[in-house]
């Protein structure tokens, strides 16, 4: 079983915690807002737009239809589609839902067949493969309006681009790519932006060790790219 799945939450530190879930399972869609008894700060509503109001009346997540949904759907026989999917499954495990199923992170499986785009978010992607162009037909079949950084559209967004990786990887092949690091071939950001990783370790090797010492909140796929390519050929 598939299901596509995406998060809304407080922040992106340590201790913050899930407001809003979205989740297509089949031709169902699910959306709830969540309590995370804890105040929502402006920077995170200015993105998804969910205000300390809005969650007054919201459940805590332990007692939330989301809560029995996912505990129904956690078994080894359930793929979840997410983009950024660690990121969605550590916000699960605060929760304390450890996930027993099986993952396809669409955005690593993005940079994985797709490595010379200039970005990979969600939204970036919306246009570079060009989904705009059947996506209102495509959303009005489940009901759900395009609302960039709402969960639901968002979970829907993830089910379009994981049909379009479809025809560059099978199934078994995109779980595979989703529990390995991704080499990337170039630096996405920074005064290198698109030169090639291998190269750069040979000419400035001190800038890329700058970043890995600098920037702690690196994608895990570019740190173990850089850390690669620095090492050299073994």
């Amino acid at each position: 079983m598939l299901i596509f799945f995406d998060t809304e939450t407080t922040g992106l530190e340590v201790n913050d915690r899930l407001c809003a879930i979205g989740l297509i399972e089949e031709n169902e869609v699910h959306y709830e807002l969540i309590n995370p008894l804890k105040k929502v700060p402006p920077s995170a509503s200015a993105i998804h737009h969910i205000t300390n109001e809005m969650l007054k009346e919201a459940p805590v997540f332990a007692v939330s239809k989301s809560y029995e949904k996912l505990l129904e759907l956690n078994g080894p026989e359930t793929v979840m589609v997410s983009h950024n999917a660690p990121f969605d499954l550590a916000m699960l495990q605060k929760e304390g839902i450890a996930w027993q199923g099986r993952v396809i992170d669409t955005l690593k499986c993005s940079k994985a067949l797709m490595d010379d785009l200039e970005g990979y978010s969600l939204q970036f992607l919306r246009y570079e493969l060009r989904l705009y162009r059947h996506e209102a037909e495509f959303f009005s079949d489940y009901g759900i309006d395009i609302i960039p950084h709402h969960p639901a559209s968002d979970a829907l967004h993830a089910k379009m681009i994981y049909e379009y990786l479809l025809d560059l990887a099978d199934e078994e092949t995109l779980i595979g790519i989703s529990k390995s690091h991704v080499l990337l071939t170039r630096l996405p950001f920074g005064k290198y932006a698109k030169k090639r990783i291998e190269e750069i370790a040979l000419k400035d090797a001190a800038y890329l060790k700058w970043m890995l010492d600098s920037l702690m909140d690196m994608d895990e796929d570019l740190r173990y790219s850089i850390e690669h390519h620095l090492r050299g050929p073994l």
